[in-house]
């Protein structure tokens, strides 16, 4: 028995009666997504059982996504389904609150879909924290960014960084706070709002911590991780999301309550800073 199938034995068996969900929020990701699901599949599912069910969640891709991830063996959700179910919302959180709505694991895995490096062993490590210790509610990933593919990291380490550092200096230990490769435990992940835009991450890890204690929060290294690199410019309003969310939820108010991004030719960029409400209560509402 190779180290890994020893792993993910150990851990499927540790789970026991309990259910594990893995959700891939997903837009236009048809070059890997396929892969991802057929590696995940194949071993966490098929022949390990660590997995019970594993989801994609498609946000309005436009292109292949969802027909390669149903081929590949996901069960596919358009997020149109939940829109209409429980009202129309947008933005990277709004899509992991979806999947809290349509997925039915004590325990949920979120991994990005368009990373080339995912492996099973990812969601049995990630899981392993919320096995061992009952007050554990967010295992977040860490993880190293190959600067030949182009690095990463530039939002947290220029912006969420040097903010935790100053203003929230318990937290400063998370290596990669916006880690998009996390699990959560469900009965307390569904207590707490979801941001709906980029700030959805940060924002977890203050809300779970104020409620729950440092405690409840987490963290595994996974080794290398290699994904689509974004252009600078394209990361601005996913730096102004992610700190107007940082800020509010330590009570920093801006200077405008419904604060834009605005550019030196005067160009107005419109931040997403809505939330979803708890999960428990929009199921039971």
């Amino acid at each position: 028995m190779s180290a890994s199938e020893g792993l993910l034995g150990s851990v499927a068996a540790r789970k026991g009666a309990r259910r594990v969900s893995i959700c891939l929020p997903c837009r236009n990701e048809q070059e890997t997504v396929g892969i991802v699901v057929a590696a995940l599949k194949a071993e966490t599912m098929d022949s390990i059982g660590l997995v019970d069910e594993l989801i994609v969640i498609d946000d309005g891709s436009t292109d292949e996504t969802a027909a390669r991830a149903a081929a590949a063996g996901a069960r596919v959700v358009p997020i149109s389904e939940v829109h209409r179910r429980f009202g129309e919302g947008a933005g990277k959180g709004n899509v992991l609150w979806a999947s809290l709505l349509v997925s039915e694991g004590d325990f949920v895995v979120w991994l990005d879909a368009d990373v080339t490096t995912a492996t099973p062993e990812w969601v049995a490590q990630l899981l392993e924290p919320l096995l061992d210790d009952p007050r554990v509610a967010l295992v977040k990933a860490s993880y190293e960014r190959p600067t030949d593919s182009g690095g990463g990291g530039r939002t947290t380490e220029l912006v969420v960084r040097p903010l935790l550092s100053l203003l929230a200096p318990q937290l400063s230990w998370i290596d990669q706070p916006l880690a998009g490769e996390m699990a959560v435990r469900r009965d307390l992940i569904e207590t707490i709002p979801l941001a709906q835009g980029w700030g959805v991450e940060i924002a977890m890890i203050l809300d779970l911590a104020e409620r729950y204690g440092a405690a409840s929060i987490a963290q595994v290294h996974l080794g290398v991780r290699r994904h689509r690199h974004r252009d600078l410019m394209d990361l601005r309003v996913q730096a102004a999301e992610v700190m107007a969310t940082l800020l509010g939820r330590l009570g920093i108010a801006t200077a405008e309550p419904d604060p834009q991004l605005r550019l030196p030719d005067g160009t107005l960029l419109a931040l997403n800073l809505d939330e979803r409400p708890p999960a428990a209560l929009a199921r039971n509402a």
